[in-house]
């Protein structure tokens, strides 16, 4: 069989969607999908359906897409020994030891937020999301962090930038509060947000103070470590 005959052509396609985004444009519109790949809006939209359906792309408010959660799990069985893993995980092996809650690494994913790693707390009562899961952007203490440190624009985010962290209760989830912070690396490129969750009845105001120090720690820590 030759090399012709073994290719798939609606696969090919599909292929091209993906590698439509790049670093600088993570979100692109149907209009810009179709300039780049030269495909029919009508065909693009036929193959977003199944890329949709397994992950690969994510449909944002906007009416824009950005690539999907499914990529980065894939990606991530493939990364060599040295990534972004082995920075973060003591870290929240350490934040979890200490404050005996969860602790956990978020990215930004267009309009929404990925949980890029993770360690429970040991406590038996906790709050579980598994590393992976997508979350909206636009609640939760690190989805907040992540916006104001992308310039979202308002009150409400300028506070953030000006404390340098945010504190979530109940915002979410009702039963859980989190406390996040973002991470920068020595070039002050924002890499992600850290940060420790439990339920709302044990991460109260009193634990607010010492919980951010304990995350500043972590994040002076990394950005000494990331490249």
């Amino acid at each position: 069989m030759t090399q012709k005959q073994q290719r798939v052509e609606a696969v090919e396609r599909a292929l091209s969607i993906l590698e439509a985004f790049n670093e600088q444009e993570r979100s692109l519109s149907l209009v810009a999908l179709s300039e780049r790949t030269g495909l029919y809006k009508s065909t693009i939209l036929r193959l977003i359906g199944s890329l949709e359906r397994f992950g690969y792309i994510v449909r944002e408010e906007g009416g824009t897409y950005a690539l999907g959660p499914r990529l980065w799990q894939l990606g991530n069985l493939f990364r060599p020994a040295g990534d972004l893993g082995d920075l973060v995980r003591p870290q929240l092996a350490q934040l979890v030891e200490q404050t005996q809650e969860t602790a956990s690494f978020f990215i930004r994913l267009g309009n929404q937020r990925m949980c890029l790693y993770r360690m429970n707390s040991p406590k038996p009562a906790r709050h579980h999301l598994d590393e992976g899961a997508v979350l909206p952007i636009d609640r939760g203490a690190t989805g907040r962090v992540l916006l104001a440190f992308s310039g979202e624009e308002g009150a409400f985010y300028d506070d953030i930038r000006a404390k340098g962290y945010a504190f979530s209760q109940g915002e979410r989830d009702p039963d859980v509060a989190a406390i996040a912070l973002p991470v920068f690396d020595r070039q002050g490129v924002m890499r992600g947000a850290i940060s420790v969750s439990a339920l709302i009845t044990r991460l109260t105001d009193d634990r607010l103070v010492p919980t951010v120090a304990l995350l500043e720690k972590s994040c002076n820590a990394l950005r000494e470590a990331l490249p």
